[in-house]
């Protein structure tokens, strides 16, 4: 096969386009292939990372299964994801019950890589009715959007499931469907995340932005360096709405996606730079110890004390210090500004 014609290639999951030294330096043509379709992230020595699916697509993609099973046996299902792009997961279902494995891809840290999320449709009358069984944790106390006792499955990947069961039904001509999902092992899964420290109980989250988890390893990183040092006006931000609204908030800016390696990415920059983001991530980095004392668990939680602006204009002060000429912005999840540093 010949190789396709070396040039621009974007990223339809972040936006990004990848320089054609970078493209140039991938010889794999398959490779290059998956980074195009969103599932792979191009690297700039040319190596492709493989990106993996959330626990809100793997979910969807059992629900899904477990649906179309009830015509007969399922071996592989396509899920649209919330970043808008579809991706196809392997299953095993039959007689209304699947079974879906978590891809982690090339992420080697993720705590919740090849769990299995078990569904189990009941074909109904009308209404879909969704039960978070086994495995699924649930919120202890209320929490920042939730009430206590909810399970801990967020918006996102509440949407992307309901849309994958509508999907279901569509192909089989259901009115309604029973659905039950649980993960085998969910409870000693989550002992490896953060969930008993916000107060999420029994069992993992159902999680997911984009539908896809990033690669992110010490490859990843040396390509976040590049882009920041190679950008004369650059916005750090920390996850995919940080990134859509930096975006829109500082156009004129290169807007690099740097995750939790917020210092690697500031050690590099070497022209105009912006840290924007949820306050999680960016509040966190700047004052380790800034839940200290507020009886919070997390910086989301302390967002909605009347105390946080003072603790904002605390960490701006001490961050002018720490980090001559950086501007610190961090959003709401609505795009808001709460606080610039200016």
């Amino acid at each position: 096969m010949d190789r396709p014609q070396q040039g621009p290639l974007p990223d339809p999951v972040s936006g990004f386009i990848y320089p054609e030294a970078w493209v140039a330096a991938c010889q794999d043509i398959r490779m290059l292939e998956l980074a195009a379709s969103g599932r792979g992230v191009l690297t700039a020595s040319g190596k492709v990372l493989r990106r993996g699916y959330t626990t809100g697509t793997t979910a969807a993609a059992a629900c899904k299964a477990a649906i179309l099973s009830l015509k007969g046996p399922v071996r592989e299902v396509r899920v649209r994801i919330p970043c808008g792009l579809s991706v196809s997961v392997p299953v095993q279902a039959e007689g209304g019950r699947a079974e879906a494995s978590k891809f982690a891809g090339d992420y080697p840290a993720d705590a919740t890589a090849g769990i299995v999320f078990v569904a189990e449709a009941r074909a109904r009358d009308t209404g879909v009715f969704l039960q978070a069984g086994e495995g699924i944790g649930r919120f202890s106390r209320d929490f920042f959007g939730h009430r206590a006792g909810e399970p801990a499955i967020s918006p996102s990947a509440l949407q992307e499931i309901m849309d994958a069961v509508s999907d279901g039904m569509e192909v089989v001509g259901l009115g309604g469907v029973d659905l039950i999902l649980s993960v085998p092992g969910g409870e000693a899964a989550a002992q490896k995340t953060l969930n008993p420290r916000l107060g999420i109980l029994h069992g993992i989250s159902v999680l997911g932005t984009t539908g896809l988890v990033e690669p992110w390893d010490d490859h990843l990183a040396e390509s976040v360096r590049e882009r920041v040092a190679a950008a004369r006006r650059v916005v750090i931000t920390t996850g995919r709405l940080g990134l859509r609204y930096a975006r829109l908030h500082f156009p004129e800016h290169e807007a690099v996606l740097a995750g939790s390696r917020i210092r690697d990415a500031l050690e590099a920059a070497r022209g105009e730079v912006i840290l924007c983001g949820l306050p999680g991530l960016v509040m966190k980095f700047l004052d380790p110890d800034i839940l200290s004392g507020t009886g919070c668990v997390t910086v989301e939680e302390l967002v909605a004390r009347p105390e946080f602006r003072e603790k904002v204009a605390k960490v701006f002060s001490s961050a002018r210090k720490a980090y001559p000429g950086l501007r610190v912005v961090i959003l709401s999840r609505n795009g808001e500004i709460l606080g610039d540093s200016g």
